[in-house]
């Protein structure tokens, strides 16, 4: 079977862009998800991602099982700490926030949940998670205690994604935040792109289809849609757009 990491380096080979909409446990209504999943499944969607910044119910597992009864997409889990791990999922992104100087975030989270992960079947992808500033303050910039890159500082932010990729990480991913105000630079993702080798995963504050496109044009790879989604489960119905 073919690891997610190769099919998405495969896409990138390609120039096949990438969708995963992003779901927070704590956000999700069983009662609607019946009609959550029908629009998951009509949407352009190619995986989907699960988690947030402070998880505090219990119904990972159940939430996935029930996924993936009723989706054939794969289910990524994106943790915001060590106790957001299920193994019904297929993979997971093992997040260093590079952008910040918070060792919780930089590795004291990773060391508590490596022999938790060692325990399951889950793909680990190594993955660099760069906050950018947004115009306001996110709930990553809350509960991680770290302040997002300045926007404007293209050679920094570039800097700090190549020594991402330099220290081994499978990935980069470019983070305006949930609900963010702003989503992240057309400039700084087009610099990135062209200077890394590796995947890039840009999300938070795209909140229009053709922030999608604008993105996928500056260089993303694959792009994650949450808050917009969440808003507006026809967030993707063209015809109403």
């Amino acid at each position: 079977m073919t690891s997610i990491y190769t099919q998405i380096l495969q896409s990138k080979l390609e120039k096949r862009k990438l969708l995963a909409i992003l779901l927070d446990p704590d956000k999700i209504h069983w009662d609607d998800l019946g009609y959550l999943i029908e629009k998951i499944n009509q949407s352009p969607a190619t995986h989907i991602f699960i988690g947030g910044s402070h998880v505090e119910n219990n119904i990972l597992d159940d939430l996935i099982i029930t996924l993936k009864q009723k989706i054939n997409l794969p289910i990524v889990l994106f943790p915001g700490n060590p106790s957001q791990i299920s193994n019904h999922a297929d993979a997971i992104l093992f997040l260093s926030l590079i952008s910040g100087r918070n060792s919780d975030y930089l590795i004291d989270h990773q060391v508590e949940a490596a022999p938790i992960l060692k325990k399951t079947k889950l793909e680990i992808i190594s993955t660099g998670y760069m906050l950018i500033e947004s115009g306001g303050e996110t709930a990553v910039e809350r509960i991680s205690k770290t302040k997002p890159l300045d926007r404007t500082n293209l050679d920094f932010a570039l800097a700090t994604a190549q020594a991402g990729e330099m220290l081994g990480n499978k990935l980069i991913y470019l983070e305006a935040g949930s609900g963010a105000k702003q989503a992240v630079p057309l400039e700084m993702i087009q610099k990135i792109a062209q200077n890394i080798e590796i995947p890039l995963i840009v999300g938070g504050g795209i909140i229009e289809l053709q922030g999608i496109q604008n993105a996928y044009k500056a260089g993303a790879d694959l792009v994650v849609i949450g808050t917009a989604f969440e808003n507006d489960a026809d967030f993707f119905n063209m015809d109403k757009k």
